[in-house]
């Protein structure tokens, strides 16, 4: 099914949703069409109902206040510098929403330092902010922001990243990606850039995430079951950063010449890559395949130029969900623990075409 087509769908499944004009299917650009506008982007497509009969984290039981969210000030924990696209394009769709719905968003970035995310947390509700939407940077650690939150009876959603605390008394609810089912994904399309035959160099992210964790775990389970022929003869943290990325991209391709693909578990990790394969004196998406995850406009545009193979999208515009979710909670609703999201995919037959839905 076509990104437009899906999205399309999307609206209607999220018809009956208050603040579901936060979502418009219309802006989605199909092939030849206009790109969103920056910030909004398009409302992602919930993979499962996000509202099970009887289930699921409510006002009453979390025991928070009800209030109106138009006016209200909502404070957004961001946990890496907006350097990087994806936390560029998830900080601007989160301002995009707060503004189209008359929300006073207050953000925050802990440039990937979790006592900082804590201190900005902490800080943010020393500025009477009504609900928090946080981006974790890891999973673990979040403890005393979680509780000074629930202490002053402050609503918390998470993106992107889950927490290991406990649903409905340290948070509301998570939204973000399969991550396992996208490390299953990227697997299958290093498979077929590959003939199914290849040895393997993966760029992990960062430690203490479970982004990381089931990005490669899902990978590592596919190429297990479907895709023998892959074999991963080395992986290594890149942070999630380009520069890192490079560096250690140049390190295993020297230590393993034979290296003939590499999985790397972001786009800024891959364009990394794809610098350090060149300068080892090979092509890149050609001499060594490359496939990633997340979906940037550059990283997708390296499709499109030859330069990597396929990148499965994670969609950071998290702005509509996040409001219609906060919306849907105060109005004394069921919020699932985890509300997942559909990705795309990006690869040799369709990047030219979908180079705008990129971010």
């Amino acid at each position: 099914m076509t990104t437009a087509k899906r999205r399309a769908l999307a609206g209607l499944a999220i018809a009956g949703l208050a603040l579901a004009a936060c979502t418009n299917p219309g802006d989605s650009a199909a092939p030849g069409g206009q790109a969103p506008a920056p910030g909004a982007g398009d409302g992602q497509v919930v993979k499962q109902d996000p509202q099970p009969a009887g289930e699921g984290c409510t006002l009453q039981k979390y025991g928070a206040q009800k209030f109106d969210l138009k006016g209200a000030t909502v404070g957004f924990s961001q946990s890496e510098p907006d350097t990087a696209a994806f936390r560029a394009a998830e900080t601007a769709s989160l301002q995009a929403a707060a503004k189209e719905q008359g929300v006073n968003l207050l953000v925050t970035n802990a440039n990937n330092e979790l006592p900082k995310q804590i201190a900005d947390i902490q800080d943010l509700l020393a500025k009477n902010v009504k609900f928090l939407i946080v981006a974790p940077v890891n999973s673990d650690g979040l403890d005393p922001a979680l509780a000074a939150a629930k202490a002053k009876g402050v609503p918390v959603l998470t993106i992107d990243r889950k927490v290991t605390n406990q649903h409905c008394v340290d948070y509301v609810a998570f939204l973000g990606s399969d991550f396992k089912d996208q490390g299953r994904r990227a697997a299958d399309a290093l498979a077929k850039a590959t003939g199914g035959t290849a040895k393997v160099a993966v760029l992990l992210g960062s430690s203490g995430n479970n982004v990381t964790d089931d990005r490669n775990s899902g990978f590592k389970e596919q190429v297990k079951a479907k895709h023998p022929g892959l074999e991963i003869v080395a992986e290594q943290t890149g942070n999630f950063a380009r520069e890192r990325g490079q560096a250690v991209a140049e390190q295993l391709i020297q230590a393993n010449p034979g290296i003939t693909a590499i999985y790397a578990h972001n786009d800024e990790m891959a364009l990394g890559a794809v610098t350090a394969v060149q300068a080892a004196g090979k092509r890149p998406g050609e001499d060594i395949k490359i496939v990633s995850i997340d979906g940037t406009r550059n990283a997708v545009q390296a499709i499109v130029d030859g330069k990597i193979n396929a990148v499965i999208e994670s969609n950071p515009r998290f702005g509509p969900l996040s409001f219609q979710t906060a919306q849907k909670f105060l109005n004394g609703e069921p919020i699932p623990a985890n509300v997942i999201i559909e990705d795309d995919e990006y690869n040799r037959d369709n990047a030219a075409q979908n180079l705008a839905n990129a971010f």
